[in-house]
């Protein structure tokens, strides 16, 4: 299979023209360039190669301008990492990206992973429990459950945790749903509105300049996404509650050159300011739970009707047909769920029996093995992105509202139909991602853009508390646009640096 074979093959699914795919230039060797079985490699490059390359389709429908897209394999699996790579006035972030009850426990007959970062998730896990807030109580008290006992509580509950599972134990859909041909991106047609005009002769600095994007999503995958759409040129405006906690170890990362408001949506005059900005806007992202936000009045249709032509996108877990289609869920949860974490284990022993490991070092290998990043989150976020693009590119020649849709289960899926590498080649042959140090390692360092922070009275609406201006050092975006380059913009470092309203 060829480097660009995964690629061709999402975009002629989504309708897009061929003869665009000359433009796309992957790494021809991409794998193994992590250590994993699976090909991470291919995944990084393609998810951000398509984002790009759909964003450039689109500023050629605008401008008739034609540009070439390309994507290195290394930089784009580092960037799959970035949010452990950044620096605040030249130092690393001191806390961690996980809390301290996050992971795998074992039970009385298998393992579970929790999922504990934001607080009341924490709370709602240790009161099925019973227990306090120490890692020793937890695994005490979860090896007294099934896995599965566990999960059904915790999925009932609303709460977030699975059992460890292999694939042949996949159990969103019946066994003999065909899972072979599923795609990660979706777009449909919601609503009819006139075609997109087109100036011509326009021209653009960046891809996507001019497109108001609304972006309400959280942890990771739905930032990612927004943080694409922004370095493509779009004014991207991250909206999010303030009755939710902020995660700034992931939230400083991902809001690169956004805007930051804050909207309580149980606030009439708050609801009706989004309905405002819905009315003006050309995306609408959202990753809150299924049917949360149309209940709010705030369904793909109702912005369809506040703003035809308008692009809404949402990401799940889970896919929207399947019997998970509600259950909550994170990218580490989805690799524990499917079977991931298992054939990631299976594979690094196989590379170790194949090297001679002795047998008592092969029984003390956990059944569990995590992908070196969270590579369902970063694939999901860059296929929302491109998928976006995509139907705006509709937007252009077919007019309409679209939506799009993708799930981390989906993406896991497709990633796993890749196939996979030979385990000891996977794990010789793959290379080590850098460790997170002062001074950076000299791989890192050669990826490095800087950016500076919002401020108030310049690019910024509110003020701060603290020092000056800060940098933020993060990981450069991996796409190389050879007419319109990717955009920095400034670092809003919170979640509340601006005021709800556009600025185009």
């Amino acid at each position: 299979m060829s480097a660009l074979a995964p690629a061709r093959r999402l975009w002629l699914a989504c309708g897009l023209p061929v003869h665009a795919l000359e433009h796309l230039h992957l790494s021809p060797r991409p794998d193994p360039v992590v250590k994993s079985h699976f090909k991470l490699g291919t995944v990084a490059q393609t998810s951000i190669g398509l984002s790009a390359l759909a964003a450039a389709h689109f500023h050629q429908l605008r401008t008739g301008d034609v540009q070439d897209v390309s994507v290195d394999a290394r930089h784009a699996a580092i960037e799959f990492n970035s949010e452990k790579y950044y620096l605040v006035d030249g130092q690393p972030t001191t806390g961690n990206l996980f809390d301290d009850l996050a992971g795998m426990y074992e039970t009385r007959d298998g393992y579970v992973r929790l999922h504990t970062n934001f607080p009341h998730h924490k709370q709602g896990i240790l009161d099925i429990l019973g227990c306090d807030a120490q890692q020793t109580s937890v695994a005490a008290t979860l090896k007294k459950w099934t896995a599965l006992e566990f999960e059904r509580e915790v999925i009932q509950r609303g709460m977030c945790a699975t059992a460890l599972r292999s694939f042949e134990e996949l159990p969103f859909y019946p066994k003999d749903h065909n899972i072979s041909d599923i795609l990660p991106v979706s777009i449909a047609k919601i609503g009819d509105a006139p075609r997109r005009e087109v100036a011509k002769g326009s021209q653009m600095s960046y891809a996507l300049q001019g497109l108001k994007v609304i972006d309400m999503t959280r942890v990771l995958a739905g930032p990612v996404c927004g943080r694409t759409l922004a370095a493509h040129g779009a004014e991207v405006l991250w909206i999010t509650s303030p009755n939710l906690p902020a995660l700034p170890d992931l939230d400083v990362d991902t809001s690169r050159g956004k805007r930051t408001a804050q909207l309580d949506l149980n606030d009439a005059k708050d609801s009706v300011q989004l309905r405002n900005l819905l009315s003006a806007s050309d995306v609408f992202l959202q990753s809150y739970r299924p049917g949360g936000l149309a209940s709010r009045g705030f369904s793909s249709k109702e912005a369809a009707s506040l703003r035809p032509g308008i692009v809404c996108a949402s990401l799940s877990a889970y896919p929207p047909d399947s019997t998970w289609a509600e259950v909550r869920g994170f990218d580490s949860l989805v690799q524990t769920m499917s079977g991931f974490n298992v054939a990631e284990a299976r594979a690094y022993a196989a590379c170790m029996r194949a090297q001679g490991a002795e047998a008592d070092t092969l029984a003390a290998l956990p059944p569990y093995r995590a992908l070196p990043m969270q590579a369902l989150d970063h694939a999901a976020g860059y296929f929302l992105a491109f998928g976006i693009a995509a139907a705006l590119c509709k937007t252009i020649t077919e007019g309409g509202s679209w939506e799009v849709h993708v799930s981390l289960a989906e993406t896991m899926l497709w990633i796993k139909n890749l196939g996979t590498l030979e385990p000891e080649r996977a794990f010789s042959e793959g290379r080590l991602l850098p460790t997170k140090a002062v001074p950076p390692h000299p791989e890192i360092a050669g990826l490095y853009t800087t950016l500076e922070e919002c401020l108030a009275g310049t690019t910024a609406d509110t003020e701060r508390p603290g020092p000056e201006r800060r940098t933020l050092t993060a990981i450069r975006h991996s796409a190389v646009m050879s007419r319109t380059p990717v955009r920095d913009g400034c670092a809003p470092m919170r979640l509340d640096a601006h005021q709800a309203t556009w600025r185009l």
